[in-house]
């Protein structure tokens, strides 16, 4: 029996519905004021270093001292988002950005912005949008239904384009007409928005009776599960096979206008701002189209619609046929960023969810970082038209190489929390920290239906895994043909009781599925739990104790 299908014949949410949600509709505006002030900031400190220094080193370095720490820090950041209030985080890591800005703003005023310091501040400015990256994606799910999401994502990623396009001609204008302090005043202004709506949002905690874990715990978790979750990890796979070759086009756009084209930046800005429109576009329909193209097969279209515009950017010398390429070069890079941001979000529990889409920060960020890179290398050793079409045909390999990893299955997962496992009886307190923790199930399976049992418990165990077993194995008894004993291991009493916290309604279904094959449904599968380590004191001998059925 096949899980039930989350996905109904209601028609799909409209592109611009998630604005209907109150919280959704200003956490969005906010962001996207920060997302333009943040490149109104990188613009104005390229400038400021090259006019300050001449030296293409020292501006490069102001752009790595940006990407750098998202790269460096973006999972510890998203074990922290898991584990404290994201809320409160979010807000000192706003608090942070506008403490650093406002110390360039003021050293820019008071003509004390040397070059070394202005890389130390902009990456101080990195740090934070490493810290609060995972935490603000992973407040999506939190903000709209379920059904919204995609649109939700989508409208996401369009506030980055949006910013794209507007922020760097508002960034020039801002250092031509008032100053570069009066620009970084205006982007320190900018994380106010945020800190604003943080403070308005009245955010429905889910409740624990169990401590938080330590950052080591969380960490090492966070990294199991993506180890084990399939649709995670093909969002990782295609995640980075696009990326890397798809980096080349924004890497070599501004070299094909300056040298090729002949053009000017005027032209290099357009093109940027085709690019952002495309987007915006694709963000409108995207909804239709996920209503009848398959994730999978979107990803596949867009990414090799992606790779036919690197064709014509490396073989085209007309700069109007290029603002068209531009233009579905936007709607091609936003359906397969947000196609691949939607199945993180959705294919993974609220208690992973900033560790999952720090993985995936890290891995968009590296590859667009080491892509970038190297396609500038192969360029200035050959020519920006042979990395182009190098990177056309990396990108084309990718694509198909993509389809043995499925995004499909986000859609029919559900990741909402079941509490269906009954808690364990013990008969004295058990201190949190004791273990490990063994646990053994007994099935007693008809015969002719040992086969499916078995491919069952083999995704089943991936489950156990992922919420948190560091061993598992199934048995069958060589007395008795039938009766198998499924066992795993958690490292601790704690870890344990956060597992029945864990366990989701796609779980249960799973675990319905093997229900059905017992060969006596009256007879219920029996569970025990083994402690290991010294206890605080001896425990009762008692036969029932740590005994129940597995309802």
């Amino acid at each position: 029996m096949n899980q039930p299908s989350l996905r109904s014949n209601a028609p799909a949410p409209g592109a611009w519905s998630p604005l209907t949600q109150p919280t959704f509709r200003m956490m969005w505006l906010a962001v996207l004021i920060g997302n333009i002030g943040t490149w109104i900031h990188e613009v104005s400190a390229a400038w400021v270093m090259a006019e300050n220094t001449g030296s293409p080193l020292m501006v490069a370095a102001v752009q790595a001292a940006t990407t750098l720490p998202v790269v460096l820090l973006a999972v510890f950041a998203g074990t922290l988002a898991d584990i404290v209030d994201r809320r409160k985080y979010l807000i000192l890591a706003q608090l942070w950005m506008l403490i650093v800005a406002s110390t360039l703003a003021l050293l820019a005023h008071l003509d004390m912005l040397g070059p070394w310091t202005l890389i130390a501040l902009t990456f101080a400015l990195g740090i934070g949008a490493a810290m609060a990256m995972p935490a603000q994606q992973a407040t999506v799910p939190e903000l709209v239904p379920r059904t919204m999401l995609g649109p939700a994502v989508a409208l996401s990623s369009l506030s980055m384009n949006i910013a794209r396009a507007v922020g760097p001609a508002l960034g020039g204008l801002i250092v031509a007409s008032a100053g570069i302090e009066w620009a970084f005043a205006i982007n320190a202004l900018s994380f106010l928005g945020i800190m604003v709506v943080l403070f308005i949002w009245k955010r429905t905690h889910t409740r624990s009776v169990l401590p938080p874990e330590s950052f080591g715990v969380a960490l090492r978790a966070g990294l199991r599960y993506a180890t084990q979750s399939s649709v995670l990890q093909s969002v990782l796979v295609k995640a980075a096979s696009f990326f890397v070759f798809a980096s080349a086009l924004t890497a070599l756009l501004p070299i094909v206008v300056n040298r090729d084209l002949q053009a000017s930046a005027g032209t290099y800005g357009l093109l940027l701002g085709c690019i952002g429109i495309g987007a915006i576009s694709g963000a409108v329909l995207l909804p239709r189209l996920r209503a009848r193209i398959a994730p999978d097969r979107l990803v596949l279209i867009a990414t090799l619609v992606y790779a036919v515009c690197m064709l014509a950017l490396a073989l085209l010398r007309s700069i109007p046929v290029l603002y068209v390429v531009s233009l579905v070069n936007g709607f091609a890079w936003i359906a397969v960023l947000s196609s691949l941001q939607i199945a993180a979000q959705t294919s993974v529990p609220a208690w992973v969810r900033a560790r999952a889409l720090a993985l995936y920060i890290v891995v968009f960020s590296g590859g667009m970082a080491i892509g970038s890179l190297g396609w500038g290398t192969l360029a200035q050793q050959t020519s920006t038209t042979t990395a182009l079409l190098a990177a056309a045909t990396g990108t084309v390999l990718a694509a198909f190489f993509g389809l043995r990893f499925r995004l499909g299955e986000a859609a029919n997962i559900n990741v909402t929390p079941s509490g269906h496992w009954p808690q364990p009886v013990v008969v004295d307190d058990i201190d949190g920290d004791r273990g490990p923790v063994l646990v053994t199930i007994e099935y007693r399976i008809a015969l002719d239906r040992r086969g499916e049992f078995l491919r069952l418990m083999h995704t089943l165990g991936r489950s156990r895994r992922r919420d948190g077993a560091v061993q598992w194995g199934v048995a069958e008894d060589t007395e008795a043909p039938g009766t198998y004993l499924e066992y795993f291991l958690d490292g601790s009493w704690l870890e344990h009781l956060r597992q029945h916290e864990r366990v989701t309604e796609d779980e249960r279904a799973l675990q319905d599925q093997i229900l059905r094959l017992l060969a006596d449904p009256a007879r219920t599968p029996t569970v025990r739990h083994f402690v290991g380590g010294a206890p605080g004191a001896p425990l009762r001998q008692a036969p029932a104790a740590g005994v129940h059925v597995l309802g």
